[in-house]
């Protein structure tokens, strides 16, 4: 089956490979008691070989659904990831994000792509200025030029392409939007996508994000918007908009107001992502649709700051950014698990995907390490996850509150600033 095309494998995913696999098992003649000895063995051996050859779904082809199938198969253990969209072109993939070293790194060199990563990762993107409203420098952070040591960043669309071709042709089912997931009375679940076709499959793992259908089998936690993200583009920005590409520099630029964000990042391509963040309100969406609104919102700003809104190549694009309750945790049941945001949704400020891409790594290596009993491997996975999240997912939203909070630009300051090392005590 070739990318692109629909799943016909019909209801068992892996039941024709794992026929072809079986080996044919021929027994001569054996004393008694070293037959039936021989005959257990042989049956425990086969018993190993179907549990290893479990039938995984991944539901979800984002950054940690495609690390979790690139680690699996490196451990030689098939899994099909589902997909909603209709190709790895079907649309934009957002901004660019800073990989962090002790996870989203991590998970890549456990992928065994460290090396392509830095071939695609851009330092010099960690360059950070923080404004004003009126234009004046609060904190400048230039990186060492070259250096892979701290946070480099990476666009999404370069990182998912990363991922997708590390991987068989086949391990992804475009045009897959799970709608329904059913458990079955002998194990596992019937899987139902839109336009009525399915799949059965062993092992069930949610990567499908903040709207996850997989969470709603674990547990009822439900979301609460804790800001208002719009978003536009700039493209081409060093030819067609000069002055913009020089204020936004190659990283991110944030201008911090009362309770209002202007920021803009430098993508690979060399356009300008830019994004207005704002509080949770009960406003419609559509009032964000119009530049002269979003004008008007910043009126008295300095002009070369708000000159990004209007330099916008298409209407605004505006969107609820959701989180989940931080601390949310499920009871374990067998043969399904959740990772990313469709375990632990935060808000987004510099954490999501990186964590992602951890579970991902973390649930492969129990998964590996534990085939023939993917039940403890998940438990194992579960326990780890859940005290690794909780304290990341209550700083996030620490800092989502600080930084759309009346004395953000004080307390940003101070967040990016050095403390001073205490001196050590005299002996």
């Amino acid at each position: 089956m070739h990318v692109g095309e629909p799943d016909r494998r019909g209801g068992d995913l892996r039941a024709a490979q794992r026929h072809r696999r079986r080996p044919r098992l021929r027994l001569g003649p054996f004393p008694d008691g070293q037959r039936w000895a021989t005959v257990r063995r042989i049956h425990e051996v086969q018993r190993t070989v179907t549990e290893m050859m479990m039938r995984i779904a991944i539901a979800g082809g984002g950054l940690g659904g495609l690390t979790l199938a690139r680690i699996l198969h490196r451990h030689g253990i098939d899994a099909v990831v589902y997909e909603r969209e209709a190709g790895r072109s079907a649309r934009s993939q957002g901004g660019s994000l800073d990989l962090h070293p002790e996870s989203g790194q991590q998970a890549l060199a456990d992928a065994g792509l460290a090396g392509r990563f830095r071939s695609e990762a851009r330092p010099e993107g960690e360059e950070h200025r923080i404004l004003d409203p009126a234009g004046r420098t609060l904190v400048h952070h230039m990186p060492q030029p070259g250096s892979f040591s701290g946070r480099p960043e990476i666009d999404r669309s370069a990182l998912r392409d990363l991922l997708l071709d590390s991987l068989p042709g086949d391990a992804v089912a475009w045009q897959h939007r799970l709608v329904a997931a059913t458990p079955r009375p002998d194990g596992g679940f019937g899987l139902t996508f839109d336009g009525g076709h399915g799949a059965d499959c062993d092992v069930l793992i949610g990567a499908d994000g903040a709207r996850s259908v997989v969470r709603s089998l674990l547990t009822d936690a439900t979301l609460s918007s804790v800001a208002t993200l719009v978003e536009l583009s700039i493209s081409d920005a060093d030819r067609r908009h000069p002055d913009l590409a020089d204020l936004v520099g190659p990283g991110n630029l944030w201008c911090i107001g009362v309770n209002q964000i202007l920021a803009a990042q430098r993508l690979g391509d060399g356009s300008i992502r830019v994004g207005i963040s704002l509080p949770a309100d009960d406003r419609h969406l559509d009032t964000y649709r119009s530049k002269r609104a979003l004008l008007d919102m910043f009126d008295g700003w300095n002009p070369s700051l708000t000159a990004l809104i209007e330099a916008g190549d298409s209407p605004p694009t505006p969107r609820r950014i959701e989180a989940m309750p931080t601390g949310t945790r499920w009871a374990h049941q067998p043969g399904i698990t959740l990772i990313g945001d469709a375990a632990h949704l935060m808000p987004p400020v510099g954490e999501g995907a990186n964590q992602a891409m951890l579970d991902a790594a973390e649930l492969a290596a129990e998964l590996a390490t534990n085939p023939a009993d993917p039940d403890s491997a998940i438990r194992a996975y579960e326990e780890a996850m859940f005290t690794r999240t909780h304290p990341i997912a209550e700083m996030s939203a620490r800092v989502q509150a600080m930084m759309l909070s009346p004395t953000a630009a004080d307390d940003i300051i101070r967040f990016f600033t050095p403390r001073p090392t205490e001196p050590a005590p005299a002996d």
